[in-house]
């Protein structure tokens, strides 16, 4: 290519991401690469299961359109205009193209080779980002907020999909790799592969990684007579080997694989090469990581046609959530992933339930309250959840709410088989006392807050926790509408809500003993759920609708939200948000480790350092309880 035209491409494309993070050199090196491809009017370059080009694609001029078939149908996903960037695929996956590119006018594209730009991925780390974060989602450039080089991806995933998970989604990995020694003869260790179905073996000197042969190794070196066959390990390993910590991120896998351009990387315990091999990592895990990244597992969600499949990705959300705890990753960003994709299977079995009834005869909203509504739900915790139906003629009402009580029996039984339990209290949509009309919950919420206590059995304050899953979003907006207006001067309100949050026995007692079940099948264990949890997340929603704070209903967010809008206890605040998160991550591995809903701790299981990190977080419970008191008229209901 002539350096003016390098030149010209090269000053094109410094004005659009990734390409602005390298430098003009580097730019140019880019540029000499790259060919020039003319598209006529409809011109397909690429289409839905063609084989993978080795170059991606910037638009030069004109209009590329990116569609899918969906249910028969071509659905068009995005236009890329000059500087989008498009045709990831090759990067990060080997199977087919999932996506169709055709020009919607006289188009130029410009085909960077990918050999040719791995090398300014691997020095970058900036470039990888974009690549990934966009590979991952169907989003617009994340870093740029005026959308100027909008980098579109080769994957089908839903919509406003977090993808951050896959920066520190560890990998799943063969952990019982082949070894061999370096004085291996290659004839031997080709058949120790083939019997062990392994596409590798790690050569090593007293469980220390030194070498890697691979197939490629043999198809190279051993196959086109460069060595014979009685060759041994030493000569035709691939030395020194790659080596990564056991808590590797697909992210950090994905670039030291195109760093050293390599297709495999040694596990060993403390990442370098002087400790012992646990396991091996290949191209194909990384692929397989990919598929579990929560835009696929909503893609699945989407797909499912029966409650057996809904389980399949519930359980993949489950190892999603162990690696992400294992890695130590802040839990409001595991609460925020997992919301997402429990919401979505919910929506799903809600879907399932229509299309086994028909449509529903009239409009109506579906709202999951508790710890689901407030996305703090890891765990398979029981169902709670709501229905409202708009406003229907009278003669209509009885059929309508018998159709809704069909629907809401048929999603509840199919988040049951998925493992969602029943809720023990009734607490869910197929209960007739909450599947009812608009004006009728308006009653039940003005009775709530307007005459709280004369019922008090029947009132339960997850009731104002909840999130709509399904449904007609007019129905949230009148609830939020009338809860915050009745909110308005209620004393008689928060001084129930107060009392409530306060009636929860202690954590610890005068001793600074835990406060442990006297009896039952839990009966030497402690409640962390009602004894620790439950105060930060009643107290929170307590001070959240008295300052009015709409929207938010994470207990964390909640805190640090009070924090900003009531700063003169902003200390307070703080120090329960993160309160609230250390106590979470204790219930939370505790379920992990005994598949159950974490709520009972063995506290003699804990070391000693966790048993004062456990009563630290009860700390700031006292101060809570006092402002609390010092806010509110706690009278009536103490």
């Amino acid at each position: 290519m002539s350096n003016s035209i390098a030149e010209n491409i090269a000053n094109f494309l410094k004005e659009f991401a990734p390409f602005n993070y390298l430098t003009y050199d580097e730019l140019t090196q880019v540029a000499n690469s790259i060919g020039v491809i003319n598209l006529d009017k409809h011109k397909i370059l690429f289409q839905i299961n063609d084989k993978l080009h080795d170059s991606f694609y910037v638009v030069a001029s004109g209009v590329i359109n990116l569609s899918v078939i969906a249910d028969a149908e071509e659905t068009l996903l995005n236009k890329c205009y000059p500087g989008d960037v498009f045709g990831l695929r090759p990067f990060f996956a080997k199977n087919n193209y999932m996506m169709t590119a055709k020009s919607r006018e006289d188009s130029i594209v410009y085909a960077i080779p990918i050999n040719s730009f791995k090398p300014f991925v691997a020095q970058n780390p900036q470039v990888l980002d974009f690549l990934l974060e966009s590979f991952a989602t169907n989003t617009r450039n994340p870093f740029d907020k005026e959308n100027r080089g909008r980098l579109l991806t080769d994957n089908v995933y839903g919509e406003n999909q977090q993808n951050e998970i896959q920066y520190f989604q560890s990998l799943a990995y063969n952990k019982t790799p082949l070894k061999v020694s370096d004085t291996a003869i290659a004839k031997d260790v080709a058949q120790l592969m083939s019997e062990n179905l392994m596409d590798n073996a790690i050569i090593t000197e007293q469980n220390f990684p030194i070498g890697i042969i691979t197939d490629s190794d043999f198809r190279s070196k051993i196959a086109n007579g460069r060595f014979p066959l009685i060759a041994t390990m030493d000569k035709i390993m691939s030395s020194p080997v790659i080596t990564v910590p056991e808590n590797v991120s697909v992210a950090e896998a994905q670039l030291l694989l195109l760093k050293h351009n390599v297709t495999h990387l040694c596990v060993t315990i403390d990442g370098s090469d002087k400790s012992d091999v646990k396991g091996v990592i290949s191209e194909h895990d990384l692929i397989v990581a990919q598929a579990n990244n929560p835009g696929v597992l909503i893609k699945e969600i989407k797909r499912s046609l029966s409650p057996k499949e809904l389980k399949l990705v519930r359980e993949k959300l489950t190892e999603l959530i162990q690696t992400s705890i294992a890695k130590n990753i802040p839990l409001p960003h595991i609460y925020n992933i997992s919301g997402e994709i429990i919401t979505a299977i919910i929506k799903r079995s809600i879907e399932l339930a229509i299309l086994d009834l028909g449509s529903p005869p009239a409009r109506f909203a579906w709202f999951s309250i508790g710890s689901q509504g407030r996305k703090e739900q890891f765990l398979l915790t029981d169902q709670d959840s709501f229905l409202v139906f708009e406003d229907v003629a009278a003669e209509n009402y009885r059929n309508v709410k018998d159709y809704f009580l069909k629907l809401a029996k048929r999603a509840t039984t199919i988040l049951e088989k998925v493992g969602y339990q029943f809720c023990p209290n009734g607490q869910m949509a197929s209960n007739m006392l909450w599947c009812k009309s608009l004006s009728d919950w308006i009653k039940q919420y003005n009775n709530w807050m307007k005459t709280p206590g004369e019922k008090s059995n029947d009132i339960s304050s997850i009731f104002f926790d909840y999130e709509i899953v399904f449904g007609e979003s007019k129905i949230e907006d009148a609830l939020n509408d009338l809860i915050f207006n009745n909110a308005k001067n209620n004393a008689l309100f928060f001084d129930y809500l107060g009392n409530d949050a306060l009636r929860k026995n202690a954590p610890i007692n005068f001793f600074k003993k835990f406060n442990l079940e006297e009896e039952g099948e839990n009966k030497g264990k402690f409640d962390i759920k009602n004894r620790a949890i439950m105060p930060l997340v009643d107290s929170a929603r307590l001070f959240a609708i008295s300052l009015n704070l709409r929207g938010i209903n994470n207990t964390y967010l909640r805190f640090k939200q009070l924090a900003i809008v009531d700063p003169k206890y902003c200390d307070i605040y703080l120090n329960c948000a993160d309160a609230f998160l250390i106590l979470s991550k204790f219930r939370t591995l505790e379920g992990l480790k005994n598949d159950t809903s974490g709520d009972y701790i063995n506290v003699e299981e804990l070391s000693k350092v966790d048993k004062e990190k456990l009563k630290n977080a009860f700390a700031p419970m006292k101060e809570l309880e006092d402002l609390i008191k010092d806010k509110f008229q706690l009278t009536q209901f103490s």
